[in-house]
């Protein structure tokens, strides 16, 4: 079953297949305006490098905690978007309350880079077309299992089916009790009004889709 992100110890993420885990590198936008530098910069550049089974994230820019957003974490996203194009590397993409702004700034090297995962999106179908254009995918979270999440619900269910990623966002090893990839997968497929092990295959070769860059 795909899990398309998760962590361990806070902030690394990883990406799973079924199959296979990747692991994904990057300065995620909380961390930015304390830890981006050029000497970070080189070693995230040096590591991937490195490391061809590796993605970039999760990364992006964030306006939950802060309404303004840093400059520091603009030009972390920036540049890290960067390496991701010259080592064409898919990316996991974080967007708290600015997900159009996300996206746009994306624009400019998605020709370079295989494949976004727009994860933990909530914003308003309006932006899906320009998510599938940049070659994204939408990850759909525990937040379905929320009776109360009226518009999560219909969101879920106005993803593109060859777009879809189930992610469980956990941290694993943390011993924090979250609902399984399973448990989101079975809901989506209610939602949808499909058979579960029918959109677990769909999500599988979307995830395989995803992962493509780095096989």
């Amino acid at each position: 079953m795909t899990d398309a992100h998760y962590h361990r110890n806070g902030y690394a993420t990883f990406f799973s297949t079924g199959a296979r885990e990747y692991r994904f590198l990057g300065v995620h936008p909380w961390e930015a305006s304390a830890a981006w530098n050029k000497e970070r910069e080189a070693s995230l550049r040096d590591a991937l490098a490195a490391d061809a089974h590796a993605g970039v994230g999760e990364i992006g820019l964030d306006r939950l905690k802060e309404k303004s957003i840093p400059s520091t974490q603009r030009e972390a996203f920036a540049a890290q978007l960067a390496i991701a194009a010259d080592l064409r590397r898919p990316v996991v993409l974080h967007g708290a309350k600015c997900w159009g702004e996300v996206a746009a700034a994306c624009r400019p090297c998605a020709e370079r880079i295989p494949a976004f995962l727009f994860h933990g999106f909530s914003r308003s179908g309006g932006l899906l077309p320009a998510i599938y254009a940049l070659n994204g995918f939408v990850g759909v979270g525990a937040a379905l299992l929320n009776d109360h999440a009226v518009n999560y619900r219909a969101l879920a269910k106005e993803i593109a089916p060859d777009r879809l990623l189930v992610e469980t966002d956990a941290d694993c090893g943390s011993g924090e009790a979250r609902p399984s990839a399973e448990d989101i997968l079975r809901k989506l497929a209610e939602l949808r009004g499909m058979d579960a092990s029918a959109l677990e295959a769909v999500v599988d070769a979307n995830a395989a889709r995803f992962a493509e860059a780095l096989a």
